[in-house]
Protein backbone atom coordinates (compact mmCIF):
# COMPACT_ATOMS: atom_id res chain seq x y z
CA UNK A 1 0.00 0.00 0.00
CA UNK A 2 2.73 2.45 1.00
CA UNK A 3 4.42 1.86 -2.10
CA UNK A 4 1.53 2.37 -4.08
CA UNK A 5 0.75 5.97 -2.54
CA UNK A 6 4.24 6.47 -3.51
CA UNK A 7 3.88 5.83 -6.58
CA UNK A 8 0.23 8.03 -7.06
CA UNK A 9 2.34 10.77 -4.71
CA UNK A 10 5.11 10.50 -7.45
CA UNK A 11 2.62 10.88 -10.86
CA UNK A 12 0.76 14.07 -8.42
CA UNK A 13 4.14 15.74 -8.15
CA UNK A 14 5.04 15.23 -12.03
CA UNK A 15 1.37 16.48 -12.94
CA UNK A 16 1.79 19.32 -10.55
CA UNK A 17 5.04 20.39 -11.68
CA UNK A 18 4.14 19.74 -15.51
CA UNK A 19 1.30 21.76 -15.64
CA UNK A 20 2.70 24.67 -14.19
CA UNK A 21 5.96 24.43 -16.37
CA UNK A 22 3.13 24.37 -19.31
CA UNK A 23 0.88 27.23 -17.94
CA UNK A 24 4.16 29.36 -16.79
CA UNK A 25 4.57 31.41 -20.02
CA UNK A 26 0.60 32.10 -19.87
CA UNK A 27 1.83 33.49 -16.05
CA UNK A 28 4.51 35.87 -17.02
CA UNK A 29 2.26 37.48 -19.78
CA UNK A 30 -0.17 38.64 -17.05
CA UNK A 31 2.57 39.39 -14.76
CA UNK A 32 4.56 41.67 -17.20
CA UNK A 33 2.16 43.38 -19.13
CA UNK A 34 0.11 45.85 -16.86
CA UNK A 35 -3.51 45.33 -15.84
CA UNK A 36 -3.40 41.51 -16.18
CA UNK A 37 -2.30 40.39 -13.32
CA UNK A 38 -6.21 39.68 -12.41
CA UNK A 39 -5.87 37.35 -15.04
CA UNK A 40 -3.02 35.63 -13.90
CA UNK A 41 -4.50 35.13 -10.57
CA UNK A 42 -7.83 33.61 -12.55
CA UNK A 43 -5.48 31.25 -14.01
CA UNK A 44 -3.93 29.78 -10.95
CA UNK A 45 -7.37 28.18 -10.74
CA UNK A 46 -7.02 26.58 -14.27
CA UNK A 47 -4.01 25.42 -12.68
CA UNK A 48 -5.59 23.96 -10.14
CA UNK A 49 -8.68 22.23 -11.93
CA UNK A 50 -6.08 20.49 -14.15
CA UNK A 51 -4.16 19.17 -11.25
CA UNK A 52 -6.89 17.42 -9.17
CA UNK A 53 -8.31 16.40 -12.68
CA UNK A 54 -4.67 14.98 -13.65
CA UNK A 55 -4.92 13.20 -9.78
CA UNK A 56 -8.58 11.46 -10.95
CA UNK A 57 -9.86 12.92 -7.34
CA UNK A 58 -13.36 14.52 -7.03
CA UNK A 59 -13.91 18.12 -5.58
CA UNK A 60 -17.08 18.55 -4.02
CA UNK A 61 -18.07 21.84 -3.00
CA UNK A 62 -20.93 22.74 -1.15
CA UNK A 63 -22.28 26.24 -1.11
CA UNK A 64 -20.74 27.44 -3.69
CA UNK A 65 -23.66 30.13 -3.94
CA UNK A 66 -22.18 32.13 -1.04
CA UNK A 67 -19.46 33.51 -3.50
CA UNK A 68 -20.94 35.84 -6.16
CA UNK A 69 -19.53 36.89 -9.05
CA UNK A 70 -17.99 40.51 -9.01
CA UNK A 71 -18.32 40.55 -5.01
CA UNK A 72 -15.25 41.12 -2.79
CA UNK A 73 -15.09 39.00 0.39
CA UNK A 74 -12.14 38.29 3.22
CA UNK A 75 -12.18 34.25 2.77
CA UNK A 76 -10.23 32.27 5.40
CA UNK A 77 -10.41 28.48 6.06
CA UNK A 78 -8.59 26.56 8.00
CA UNK A 79 -4.73 25.59 7.12
CA UNK A 80 -3.84 21.74 7.81
CA UNK A 81 -2.43 20.51 4.55
CA UNK A 82 -0.62 21.84 1.85
CA UNK A 83 -2.86 21.22 -0.24
CA UNK A 84 -5.07 23.88 0.94
CA UNK A 85 -3.68 26.48 -1.80
CA UNK A 86 -4.85 24.54 -4.65
CA UNK A 87 -8.08 24.11 -3.38
CA UNK A 88 -8.63 27.11 -2.60
CA UNK A 89 -7.60 28.46 -5.99
CA UNK A 90 -10.29 26.28 -7.77
CA UNK A 91 -12.98 28.78 -6.61
CA UNK A 92 -11.84 31.66 -5.59
CA UNK A 93 -11.25 33.54 -8.66
CA UNK A 94 -9.35 37.07 -8.75
CA UNK A 95 -8.29 36.98 -5.27
CA UNK A 96 -5.03 37.21 -3.51
CA UNK A 97 -3.51 34.77 -1.31
CA UNK A 98 -1.65 35.80 1.86
CA UNK A 99 1.14 32.95 2.38
CA UNK A 100 4.21 32.70 4.13
CA UNK A 101 8.36 34.32 2.47
CA UNK A 102 8.96 30.97 1.84
CA UNK A 103 6.78 30.21 -0.64
CA UNK A 104 8.70 32.73 -2.33
CA UNK A 105 11.67 31.41 -2.66
CA UNK A 106 10.77 28.27 -4.47
CA UNK A 107 12.39 28.28 -8.07
CA UNK A 108 9.93 29.41 -10.85
CA UNK A 109 6.50 29.02 -8.81
CA UNK A 110 8.03 31.56 -6.06
CA UNK A 111 8.35 33.86 -9.16
CA UNK A 112 4.34 33.60 -9.58
CA UNK A 113 3.32 33.92 -6.32
CA UNK A 114 5.67 36.69 -5.41
CA UNK A 115 3.95 38.61 -8.14
CA UNK A 116 0.23 37.95 -7.70
CA UNK A 117 0.34 37.39 -4.61
CA UNK A 118 1.54 38.34 -1.23
CA UNK A 119 4.69 37.01 0.94
CA UNK A 120 5.19 37.53 4.15
CA UNK A 121 7.29 36.92 6.74
CA UNK A 122 5.29 36.66 10.10
CA UNK A 123 8.76 36.94 11.94
CA UNK A 124 9.18 40.36 10.78
CA UNK A 125 7.56 43.60 12.29
CA UNK A 126 8.29 45.47 8.96
CA UNK A 127 7.23 42.85 6.91
CA UNK A 128 3.77 42.65 8.97
CA UNK A 129 3.64 46.02 8.25
CA UNK A 130 4.05 45.92 4.50
CA UNK A 131 1.96 43.09 4.32
CA UNK A 132 -0.91 45.22 5.81
CA UNK A 133 -0.20 48.09 3.67
CA UNK A 134 -0.10 46.03 0.21
CA UNK A 135 -3.34 44.07 1.28
CA UNK A 136 -5.31 47.33 1.91
CA UNK A 137 -4.19 48.82 -1.50
CA UNK A 138 -5.25 45.38 -3.39
CA UNK A 139 -8.54 45.72 -1.56
CA UNK A 140 -8.74 48.93 -2.81
CA UNK A 141 -8.25 47.82 -6.33
CA UNK A 142 -11.20 45.35 -6.32
CA UNK A 143 -9.92 42.15 -5.63
CA UNK A 144 -10.93 39.93 -2.74
CA UNK A 145 -7.88 38.64 -0.36
CA UNK A 146 -7.40 34.49 1.29
CA UNK A 147 -6.00 34.98 4.27
CA UNK A 148 -5.26 31.53 6.64
CA UNK A 149 -6.36 33.04 10.00
CA UNK A 150 -4.11 30.65 11.89
CA UNK A 151 -1.13 32.22 10.56
CA UNK A 152 -0.23 28.72 8.94
CA UNK A 153 -0.48 25.31 9.52
CA UNK A 154 -0.13 25.57 12.91
CA UNK A 155 -2.47 22.76 14.96
CA UNK A 156 -0.66 19.59 15.36
CA UNK A 157 -4.11 17.69 15.81
CA UNK A 158 -6.33 18.00 12.99
CA UNK A 159 -8.72 18.62 12.61
CA UNK A 160 -8.80 20.69 15.72
CA UNK A 161 -8.58 24.06 14.74
CA UNK A 162 -5.00 26.57 16.07
CA UNK A 163 -6.74 30.09 17.73
CA UNK A 164 -7.24 32.51 14.87
CA UNK A 165 -4.85 35.56 14.60
CA UNK A 166 -6.55 39.32 14.55
CA UNK A 167 -5.88 40.48 11.02
CA UNK A 168 -8.08 39.13 8.58
CA UNK A 169 -10.91 40.30 10.79
CA UNK A 170 -9.22 43.75 11.81
CA UNK A 171 -9.22 44.22 7.88
CA UNK A 172 -12.84 43.31 7.56
CA UNK A 173 -14.31 45.80 9.69
CA UNK A 174 -11.71 48.46 8.37
CA UNK A 175 -13.02 48.34 5.06
CA UNK A 176 -16.06 47.31 5.24
CA UNK A 177 -15.87 43.76 3.44
CA UNK A 178 -17.75 40.25 4.04
CA UNK A 179 -15.83 37.32 5.98
CA UNK A 180 -16.64 34.20 3.90
CA UNK A 181 -15.72 31.30 6.35
CA UNK A 182 -14.47 27.90 4.69
CA UNK A 183 -14.04 24.36 5.87
CA UNK A 184 -11.57 22.42 4.07
CA UNK A 185 -13.08 19.15 5.40
CA UNK A 186 -10.41 16.41 4.42
CA UNK A 187 -7.31 18.05 3.01
CA UNK A 188 -5.25 17.13 5.92
CA UNK A 189 -6.21 13.26 5.74
CA UNK A 190 -5.23 13.28 1.52
CA UNK A 191 -1.78 15.12 1.94
CA UNK A 192 -1.26 15.28 5.59
CA UNK A 193 1.25 18.06 7.05
CA UNK A 194 4.02 15.07 7.97
CA UNK A 195 7.19 15.61 5.51
CA UNK A 196 6.52 12.45 3.72
CA UNK A 197 4.51 14.27 1.17
CA UNK A 198 2.07 10.47 0.76
CA UNK A 199 -1.09 11.37 -0.89
CA UNK A 200 -4.11 9.16 -0.33
CA UNK A 201 -6.38 8.87 -2.80
CA UNK A 202 -9.85 10.38 -1.39
CA UNK A 203 -12.51 13.20 -2.76
CA UNK A 204 -12.05 16.78 -1.47
CA UNK A 205 -14.37 18.27 0.35
CA UNK A 206 -15.14 22.31 0.90
CA UNK A 207 -17.89 23.92 2.85
CA UNK A 208 -18.53 27.38 1.68
CA UNK A 209 -20.30 29.26 4.76
CA UNK A 210 -22.76 32.38 4.65
CA UNK A 211 -20.92 35.56 4.85
CA UNK A 212 -20.38 37.54 7.65
CA UNK A 213 -20.80 41.09 7.54
CA UNK A 214 -18.84 43.16 10.16
CA UNK A 215 -21.18 45.01 12.68
CA UNK A 216 -20.03 47.97 14.97
CA UNK A 217 -16.07 49.18 15.58
CA UNK A 218 -15.17 48.13 18.83
CA UNK A 219 -12.53 45.54 19.65
CA UNK A 220 -15.40 44.09 20.82
CA UNK A 221 -17.13 43.58 17.66
CA UNK A 222 -13.93 41.98 16.20
CA UNK A 223 -13.20 39.23 18.73
CA UNK A 224 -17.06 38.48 18.64
CA UNK A 225 -16.71 38.00 14.74
CA UNK A 226 -13.13 35.81 15.00
CA UNK A 227 -14.89 33.46 17.69
CA UNK A 228 -18.05 32.98 15.59
CA UNK A 229 -15.57 32.17 12.43
CA UNK A 230 -13.40 29.63 14.23
CA UNK A 231 -16.58 28.30 15.51
CA UNK A 232 -18.75 27.57 12.09
CA UNK A 233 -15.41 26.22 10.72
CA UNK A 234 -14.52 24.18 13.56
CA UNK A 235 -18.35 22.37 13.88
CA UNK A 236 -17.93 21.70 10.10
CA UNK A 237 -14.34 20.01 10.92
CA UNK A 238 -15.79 17.69 13.65
CA UNK A 239 -18.68 17.06 11.61
CA UNK A 240 -16.92 15.97 8.87
CA UNK A 241 -14.32 13.57 11.00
Amino acid sequence: MRLLRRIYSTYGTIIFLGSFLILLPLFIITIEVPGLKKYGRMLNGIWAKVFFSGLFMNVKVENRHHLKKHSQYIIVANHFSYLDIPVIGLMSGDAVFVGKSSIGRVPLFGYMFRRLHIAVDRESFRSRGETLKRTKEIIDEGSSIIIFPEGGIRSTEPPKIAQFKDGAFNLAFEKQIPIIPVTLSYNHLILPDDNKFLLHYKPVKVVIHAPMMPEGSDKEAVADMKSHCHQIIQEQLWKDN
